[in-house]
C-alpha cells in the first residue's frame, strides 16, 4: 500500500487556508480560487511523487522552508489570476513576493547547517523560483506588453529545446555571471509590479532584464553548439555531472540539475541548473562505470535555471 507523505498534504491544507484568508481580506473570485487551488493540488502531487521516487520518508528542515515559499507563491498566483478581473492588491502581492524571495536564501542555509541537502530539495527550490518569475511576468504583461512573457518563458523554452535538440543536453561550465543574471529577475519584476516607476523607466527595466537573459542564455547556447562535437567525442555514452568537488555519472538523455547542488534529475520536475549552489546531494553511482579517478571532470547540466 502506497505511503502517504504528510508534508505535501499539510502544504495543500495550508495553501487552502491562505487562500481563505485572502478571500476574507482582499477578496478572491472564481479565477483566484481556481488558480490557487490548481497550483496547490499540482504542487502536492508533484512533491509527493518526488518523495516517492527518491525514497524520502518526508520533508527535511530546508524542504519545509521551501514549502513555505511555495505556499506564498500560491498566494501570489491567486492574486495575479484575480487581477485580470479587478485591480490587484499590489502592496499585498509585493509583500508576499518579497518574503518568498528572501526565504530563498534561508532554505539553502538551513540545508547546509542541518546536513539535509538533497536532490529533490534542490529541484523543488528551483522550480518555485522559476514559477514565481513566470507568474510575475503574467501579472505585469497587460500593462507592460505581452513581450514581457519572454522573461518568464525563456527557461522553459530552453528545456523544451533540449528535448528536441540533443546537442543542447550537454555540459555547461560554471559561470558566476549566470547567477547574477538569475538573481536580478525576481527583483526587477517585483519593482515593476509595485508600479512605483514612470512607464519609460519601467519599460527600460524590463528591457534590461530580458536583455540580460538573452545574453546569458545565448552565450550558453553558443557554447553548447560550438563544443557539441568535442563533448560527444570526449564523453561518449556517459557524462559525469559535477558536484562541487565530486562527480557522479549520468546516462545521456537523463536530466541533470543543480539547485543548491546538482544531481540526477527527478521525473515529475522539469530540470534546470544553477551551478555553484549548495543544497542538492550526491547520488549513487551506477554499476559498470569506470573508477572515479578515471572519469573526466565536466560540469554537467542539461537545462538552464532561474534562481534568486
Amino acid at each position: 500500500m502506497p505511503t502517504v507523505r504528510t508534508g505535501p498534504v499539510i502544504g495543500l491544507i495550508v495553501q487552502i487556508v491562505l487562500l481563505a484568508v485572502l478571500a476574507g481580506t482582499v477578496g478572491l473570485g472564481a479565477a483566484g480560487w481556481l488558480a490557487g487551488l490548481g497550483y496547490g493540488v499540482v504542487l502536492c502531487a508533484l512533491l509527493s511523487r518526488g518523495l516517492t521516487r527518491t525514497g524520502a520518508r518526508g520533508l527535511g528542515p530546508a524542504d519545509r522552508v521551501t514549502l513555505g515559499r511555495a505556499i506564498l507563491v500560491g498566494g501570489v498566483t491567486a492574486l495575479a489570476a484575480e487581477s485580470f478581473d479587478r485591480p490587484a492588491p499590489v502592496a499585498l502581492m509585493g509583500a508576499l513576493t518579497a518574503v518568498a524571495l528572501a526565504l530563498d536564501a534561508v532554505d539553502g542555509y538551513t540545508a547546509r547547517r542541518t546536513g539535509t541537502t538533497s536532490e529533490l530539495g534542490a529541484r523543488f527550490d528551483m522550480e518555485i523560483d522559476s514559477f514565481l518569475v513566470l507568474v510575475l511576468c503574467v501579472h505585469v504583461a497587460p500593462s507592460a506588453g505581452g513581450w514581457v512573457l519572454a522573461i518568464g518563458a525563456m527557461r522553459y523554452a530552453f528545456v523544451a529545446a533540449s528535448w528536441v535538440l540533443p546537442w543542447m543536453r550537454g555540459s555547461l561550465p560554471p559561470r558566476y555571471w549566470r547567477k547574477v543574471v538569475a538573481a536580478t529577475q525576481g527583483v526587477f519584476l517585483m519593482v515593476v509590479m509595485a508600479d512605483v516607476l514612470d512607464r519609460p523607466v519601467t519599460i527600460a527595466v524590463l528591457v534590461v532584464s530580458l536583455a540580460l537573459l538573452v545574453e546569458s542564455f545565448g552565450r550558453d547556447v553558443g557554447w553548447l553548439w560550438t563544443t557539441r562535437r568535442a563533448r560527444r567525442a570526449s564523453t561518449g555514452q556517459d557524462t559525469p555531472a559535477y558536484l562541487g568537488t565530486r562527480e557522479i555519472p549520468i546516462r545521456s538523455g537523463t536530466l541533470a540539475h543543480s539547485g543548491r547542488l546538482p544531481g540526477q534529475g527527478i521525473q515529475g520536475f522539469p530540470a534546470y541548473q544553477d551551478t555553484g549552489s549548495a543544497r542538492g546531494g550526491p547520488a549513487e553511482g551506477t554499476t559498470g562505470e569506470p573508477p572515479w579517478h578515471e572519469r573526466p571532470k565536466v560540469t554537467a547540466a542539461r537545462d538552464r535555471i532561474v534562481r534568486v
